[in-house]
């Protein structure tokens, strides 16, 4: 039986009222404005002093990077485009080829001084390559990318960062692919005596915040926080690692953003994570499962943090590995309106927001330990990492329906991401694997727009449906949800030690395609706001909610 119904409007006004409804429920969704700024290129070549077996040798060190010209206080500068080119003569070559080195793989970590007025922190730039060919004459040039720490400074004024020693690690291997003997070479490289004044990178320019009339001079002597105590701000930029530092204090508090800048602080761990309500006994608190810290450093007001989890699939071992619960930040990508006009009657948008894993420091997930049977009876134990590799996306495309009122979104996740074996376990004897056991090239799925995103990548898909005036469904960016994949899990590489080359026997039990992928993503915390919500968000700033797997 229908009751009454209301006087029918026109299409237009239905239409006018359906949008305003539309945005309306989207709101959480829409970013803040960002401010663009310039761009300020790197491209410095020095010459360095490096100590190898042989003795010193002199080297070219050539440093790329990116920076924002400027910054606020308060505001992260993140260096991006970081690479770190090693040239060294034909000296270290014959280091090399004395060992029947016919190939070598380098990871590098650059000390990067940065200086701020009377500050100074330092912050460690690490890099890895492919194994490039060991030449039979002349310079061996060997080329690092990676992800850097951001910065981070509570004070105005120039901010100067200065290229300081290198730690150059070498992995030889013999032209059959079997690590020498010894399997590694460390090289020490520091600024040769003609760098002298040269070493100066980059300097950005950091303005007061806005709304904090103006910032205060640091300290002469800094202190340090009591543990238990949440951080004050930084007036020195100081590497943002999230999970190594204490939860950020509420704006406006004591320790939040109103004080004064202060010195250099050292982090403290931030603890065991948060707990939050069963959602099983709605209406009371009770304690949640533990997970890592997932704080973030410095938030802006579209800053969002969540934690993830979920199995993954491997054919090949008729099994499936568990995700553990690991920390994702994200930023809320600009509105953009598609260049293809919508179907008549909807109107779209999308978004693009950059996110990374975030785990003691390192984009990565926790350890992660599974047990399979190799050919149906060898019991193996191993225990992985998957490790970020580049920057995560998460592409939205909303469709509003002006009939319904009613909000579509399509979610696609794009993430590069290795995965090292860190531990491997035969029967409960142990496996040596080595220290740079590997998939060579991170996992990856067919995209749906490969010309506009090329690579490798695993690729994740969500769909959610936010009906007018009732809960979301399925996926949606702030709540959370579901989302699948199938992925391909390349060779390994860098597997073995004692001369034992393990990288067939993990590619030929690992490897291949056609594994699926299930990740749950739980609800977001919008550490950045004002009055971040209670429900979303621990007091500490960290998210509430911990999702459980599913399959």
């Amino acid at each position: 039986m229908r009751g009454p119904r209301p006087t029918p409007r026109s299409s237009r006004v239905r239409a006018r009222g359906a949008t305003i409804a539309a945005f309306v429920a989207l709101a959480p969704l829409l970013p803040a404005a960002a401010v663009a700024v310039g761009t300020l290129k790197v491209d410095a070549a020095l010459p360095y002093v490096c100590t190898l077996p042989s003795g010193q040798q002199p080297a070219t060190v050539r440093i790329t990077a990116a920076f924002p010209e400027r910054a606020a206080a308060g505001e992260e500068i993140r260096p991006t485009d970081v690479t770190t080119t090693v040239e060294l003569p034909a000296g270290a070559v014959a280091d090399l080829t004395t060992l029947k080195a016919a190939t070598v793989r380098a990871e590098t970590r650059l000390t990067v001084g940065v200086t701020q007025n009377d500050q100074r922190a330092e912050a460690t730039w690490r890099g890895t390559a492919q194994p490039v060919g060991v030449p039979a004459d002349g310079p061996l040039v060997l080329t690092t990318t990676g992800d850097v720490p951001s910065l981070t400074t509570d004070a105005a004024g120039d901010l100067r960062l200065t290229a300081g020693g290198l730690a150059v690690d070498l992995a030889p291997s013999t032209a059959d692919g079997v690590p020498t003997a010894p399997a590694s070479l460390s090289v020490a490289c520091v600024p040769g005596q003609d760098a002298e004044g040269r070493t100066l990178l980059a300097t950005v320019r950091v303005g007061a915040s806005t709304g904090t009339g103006g910032p205060s001079t640091p300290p002469t002597t800094p202190t340090a926080p009591p543990s238990s105590a949440p951080s004050p701000s930084s007036g020195l930029p100081l590497p943002s690692f999230p999970t190594d530092r204490p939860s950020p204090a509420r704006p406006g508090t004591a320790n939040g953003a109103g004080q004064d800048p202060k010195g250099p602080q050292t982090g403290q761990p931030a603890g065991g994570g948060p707990a939050a309500a069963d959602e099983d006994a709605p209406g009371t608190r009770a304690p949640r499962p533990t997970a890592p810290p997932c704080v973030t450093e410095k938030p802006t007001p579209t800053s969002l943090s969540a934690y993830i989890t979920g199995y993954s699939n491997v054919r090949k071992l008729n099994g499936a590995t568990l995700i553990p619960v690991s920390c994702m930040l994200i930023e809320q990508g600009q509105m953009e309106i598609p260049t293809t006009p919508p179907p008549e009657g909807e109107f779209h948008f999308t978004n693009l927001s950059p996110g990374q894993l975030s785990y003691q420091g390192r984009k990565q997930t926790p350890p992660l330990t599974s047990t399979f049977l190799t050919f149906d009876f060898q019991p193996v134990t191993a225990t992985m990492v998957l490790e970020q590799t580049g920057p995560i996306t998460i592409d939205t495309l909303v469709r509003i329906v002006f009939a319904t009122g009613d909000n579509y979104l399509e979610n696609t996740v794009r993430a590069p991401l290795v995965l090292r074996v860190i531990d491997v376990k035969v029967n409960g004897v142990k496996l040596d694997v080595g220290p740079s056991c590997r998939t060579a090239t991170s996992l990856f799925s067919t995209d749906p727009k490969p010309a506009k995103y090329p690579g490798r990548h695993l690729v994740m898909v969500g769909r959610g449906k936010i009906p007018l005036g009732l809960p979301a469904e399925g996926y949606v960016l702030t709540s959370g949800g579901p989302l699948t994949g199938e992925v391909t899990i390349p060779p390994f590489t860098g597997c073995g030690a004692g001369g034992e080359n393990l990288d067939r026997l993990l590619t030929a039990s690992i490897s291949g395609p056609g594994n699926h992928l299930k990740q749950i993503q739980g609800q977001t915390c919008s550490a950045g706001l004002e009055a971040p919500p209670p429900d979303q968000c621990t007091e500490d700033l960290q998210p509430l909610l911990v999702p459980k797997p599913e399959r």
